[in-house]
């Protein structure tokens, strides 16, 4: 292929409801949806850096610039295009993996409708549906917690996973637990909100039968979260640690924990997210696929990497409705705690060009 262009559409969408983490507390979905250009076929990519750098370094803002200075121009220079040369390509910049995520995922979706080809078969999936788990904020009180798991386990989903921070974490455990029953999947996730010293209080987790800890600690602290793997009976599970295939095999090396979540935007698109599935199998550690707000677009990318063999537990691949009330593609739909893989050529979805306009806040042309 040879690039035309590629247009960056800024979206603005409000959430159905807050979703507060350790981080800090979302309302609307801030994002950045590129379109790629061929002579051949378009594609789409999402990126999935936040408004603010919180979750990471990366943010909005900073995404449309790296792609609109470097990223997109080094792509119009090459004279063969194709979804594996872009890594290769764009490796001299340093860091903007979600940047480069979202590029990488629009030429490949581009590549794939051009041959009629799903991205779920180029990506190895198994399962032509995925169960799915869902991401439940932290809340004003523990009553509007049980609440809400209610409602998502009356919604079908097979998986709950309660966010965490200190001051917040055994007590609303212990009331989910003791309101649903132990028969319920569950797991928390601590956005790097605590530190080796909280081992102890972390511990007291260990008799809910928690799937796993989602990152407790820094990112960068690979040797704490080894060092907490052994005083903890609960499984850990790394997240924001996880940005390479060779940063999935050091944590697992290290003991830094048993289980990885795979975002493709945190590795930088989902030619890598593949290769830390593969290295995580290789070394028989059960990896699953996490969320990051996404739209319709980039869901449809993340169910077709969630039906891989190697994911063998429910993520955050929620239904559409979790987050919005209107979604800018045909919306998601649970069905018996599942949802379907798409079939159709590239990630098998497109924008509903009213729903997306109803969004858009800017665009952009970058021609090559």
């Amino acid at each position: 292929m040879k690039l035309t262009g590629v247009e960056l559409r800024r979206i603005q969408m409000p959430l159905v409801s807050p979703f507060r983490t350790s981080f800090g507390t979302e309302t609307s979905r801030d994002a950045l949806l590129v379109r790629v250009v061929t002579a051949d076929a378009e594609g789409w990519g999402e990126c999935v850096a936040m408004a603010d750098p919180l979750y990471s370094s990366e943010y909005v803002d900073a995404a449309a610039d790296v792609l609109r200075r470097f990223l997109i121009p080094t792509l119009a220079g090459l004279d063969r295009l194709d979804a594996a040369a872009v890594g290769p390509a764009l490796a001299k910049f340093s860091g903007h993996r979600m940047a480069k995520a979202a590029l990488e995922t629009g030429v490949l979706d581009a590549e794939l409708r051009a041959q009629g080809r799903p991205l779920a078969r180029e990506l190895g999936a198994v399962h032509d549906r995925v169960p799915c788990g869902v991401s439940v904020g932290i809340m004003a009180s523990v009553g509007e917690l049980l609440d809400a798991v209610q409602g998502y386990l009356e919604d079908g989903y097979v998986r709950i996973k309660l966010k965490i921070q200190p001051g917040w974490d055994v007590e609303p455990v212990a009331a989910v637990r003791e309101r649903f029953g132990d028969d319920v999947l569950l797991q928390v996730d601590a956005n790097t909100a605590y530190t080796v010293g909280d081992a102890r209080h972390l511990a007291r987790l260990d008799p809910y039968d928690l799937l796993l800890i989602e990152q407790p600690l820094d990112e960068e602290d690979l040797l704490g979260h080894a060092a907490l793997a052994q005083q903890l009976k609960t499984p850990i599970c790394l997240d924001e640690s996880i940005t390479s295939a060779r940063a999935a095999a050091a944590a697992i090396t290290l003991g830094a924990c048993s289980i990885v979540n795979v975002k493709p935007g945190r590795v930088g698109g989902y030619l890598e997210a593949r290769r830390v599935h593969d290295v995580c199998v290789a070394h028989g550690v059960p990896v699953w696929c996490g969320g990051m707000l996404e739209t319709g677009l980039g869901r449809a990318a993340n169910v077709a990497l969630a039906a891989l063999p190697g994911f063998t537990l429910p993520g955050d691949t929620s239904a559409s409705d979790r987050y919005y009330r209107t979604d800018i593609t045909t919306p998601f739909r649970l069905v018996d705690g599942q949802l379907p893989v798409p079939t159709g050529p590239g990630i098998g979805v497109e924008p509903l060009q009213d729903e997306l306009d109803a969004v858009t806040t800017a665009t952009e042309w970058i021609p090559a």
